[in-house]
């Protein structure tokens, strides 16, 4: 039996049609939808500190998630370390989250494609020109903005770390 708490972080993770139904409806009624995406695989204070800036920029923030086979492909087959599910259930736990998309492609054109959010972030460690979907975001009257990061915190540190401590 799942308590309501189970029921609410599951509510908020979606395939691509549920999570577009619910980014439709958002729009019907106003609302601001913000679109990043990532790994977020060691969850640390600075995917929160990004995450709750990127949430600020509008009313609703939909997160597109890195596919367990993404991530390998991207980061190598010892990643993630955390799987696809555990990494969206840490994610929907965060009250300025408000859905979970994971997708398979290296890469989330299509999601942002099909989501069409009003404003698409991503850290500052990319130049506008070069976010995927940037172009199709603007395009379409949206905005595409950069938000800095935490230094000194990532994944891939926190793991070398941990490594380095073990030898």
């Amino acid at each position: 039996m799942r308590t309501n708490l189970e029921h609410a972080l599951l509510d908020k993770i979606g395939d691509l049609p549920t999570i577009k139904s619910k980014v439709d409806f958002w729009k019907s009624e106003g609302d601001k939808v913000v679109f990043t995406n990532g790994v977020f695989d060691l969850l640390h204070i600075g995917h929160i500190t990004y995450m709750a800036k990127a949430a600020n920029l509008g009313d609703k923030l939909v997160v597109g998630l890195n596919a367990d086979s993404s991530v390998k492909r991207i980061k190598g087959e010892s990643r993630p370390v955390n799987d696809q599910a555990n990494r969206a259930a840490l994610l929907a736990a965060m009250f300025f989250v408000d859905a979970i998309v994971v997708f398979e492609e290296d890469t989330p054109l299509d999601l942002i494609n099909a989501l069409m959010p009003n404003i698409l972030v991503k850290g500052a460690d990319y130049s506008i020109e070069n976010i995927v979907g940037g172009k199709e975001v603007l395009a379409n009257g949206g905005e595409v903005k950069t938000i800095d990061l935490v230094e000194g915190y990532s994944s891939t540190s926190i793991i070398k770390r941990i490594q380095s401590q073990g030898s």
